[in-house]
């Protein structure tokens, strides 16, 4: 018997296989997400592909996050 889990939602499933295991952790997730959907919160950060040299203020602004304080965490 195999247990896969999701900690970022709090699903988990059982199968024989691991590959069952899976299988029922992705139909237990998707249930459980049409049913409690996840409250997106925070602001949307671009990819890194997407950004322009020297977009580091545009982002931290975007996040309203001062950038001396971010600098205190490097």
């Amino acid at each position: 018997m195999y247990v896969a889990e999701c900690p970022e939602v709090g699903t988990a499933s059982q199968g024989k296989t691991i590959e069952e295991a899976v299988k029922n952790l992705k139909e237990a997730t998707e249930l459980y997400l049409e049913e409690f959907p996840l409250k997106i919160t925070g602001t949307v950060v671009p990819m890194h592909d997407e950004l322009k040299p020297g977009t580091l203020r545009s982002v931290l602004k975007l996040a309203k996050v001062d950038p001396g304080e971010f600098a205190e965490y490097l």
